[in-house]
């Protein structure tokens, strides 16, 4: 399906002309493969300049709102514009052998030394285990071939961008460069489940701990912490740590969560066996009863 011009420069049918230059002007300066290295970048602009031509000039964008996708194929109405280089546009469409920046732009961004050009703001993934999201600290890392050193903020979660201001895309003529944002990704753990600044954790306990209770210890990002086992507790009774979650530099801190496994001993000695025999003997417990 053809694309819709005004969905390309992301403005309504109704934009004024200074709208769709200043939407033309974002869009060219976002997309332009000098300072976007996306793969999809070129053809992006490609489509950001088609749809320029078009609504840029009152003619064709008349006959484009009339006619749609097919403006080019309907009735001239006696003007001596379109032929070859396509109904009332300015010019030929540029193609990837002619794509001269100071023709296409005509001067706005100050291409070929008529002005400063700023960078574009680039992103990138940065995947940061459960242990280094916690602490943060420094980190060196290469994108593309060249050497970043990062600041990583404790209590980074997961979808936080961090800001490396002016190593973005390249700037023409004195501007300012861009800035490039780590789009934090926080890796799948064998310890732990993040969810936001809670972490989730299993916590195995021994039949005895779980009937008589007890206080164990629980491993956290930040060290070993202990928890109360209420007495009587069961496989899946959750225990939460309050503020031994994810540190939070603008408030509390999350919470840990340890759910508890009743794990019995695979291998007994045999005064275990004598005494798991006796506690079957005298025990009224009856696990199925409720079943």
């Amino acid at each position: 399906m053809p694309r819709d011009y005004y969905e390309t420069l992301g403005i309504s049918r109704d934009a004024s002309p200074e709208e769709v230059q200043r939407a033309f002007r974002t869009q060219a300066r976002r997309f332009h493969p000098d300072v976007n290295r996306s793969p999809d970048a070129e053809e992006r602009f490609k489509q950001i300049n088609e749809a320029y031509q078009v609504l840029s000039d009152p003619e064709s964008r008349e006959r484009y709102d009339r006619f749609g996708p097919d403006f080019r194929r309907a009735p001239q109405d006696g003007s001596s514009r379109g032929g070859a280089r396509g109904a009332g546009t300015r010019g030929t469409p540029f193609t990837d052998a002619d794509l001269d920046l100071d023709e296409l732009f005509g001067g706005l961004f100050g291409f070929g030394g008529r002005g400063p050009m700023a960078g574009a703001d680039q992103e990138a993934e940065l995947e940061l285990s459960v242990a280094e999201a916690f602490r943060g600290g420094r980190r060196r890392i290469t994108l593309d071939g060249r050497g970043y050193d990062v600041n990583i903020p404790p209590g980074v979660t997961d979808g936080q961008r961090i800001r490396l201001a002016g190593q973005g895309g390249r700037s023409r003529g004195g501007a300012a460069a861009g800035d490039l944002y780590l789009v934090v990704r926080i890796a799948p753990d064998p310890r732990y489940r993040v969810e936001g600044r809670d972490l989730h954790t299993r916590l195995p306990v021994a039949p005895w701990e779980a009937v008589l209770g007890a206080r164990v210890p629980v491993r956290t990002p930040g060290g070993e912490a202990r928890v109360s086992v209420p007495a009587g507790s069961t496989t899946g009774r959750r225990l939460r740590l309050r503020g031994q979650g994810m540190p939070n530099p603008r408030g509390p801190a999350g919470d840990l969560y340890a759910e508890l496994e009743v794990q019995v001993p695979t291998r007994v000695t045999g005064r275990e066996r004598d005494l798991y025999e006796e506690l079957g003997k005298v025990s009224t417990f009856d696990p199925r009863e409720s079943r």
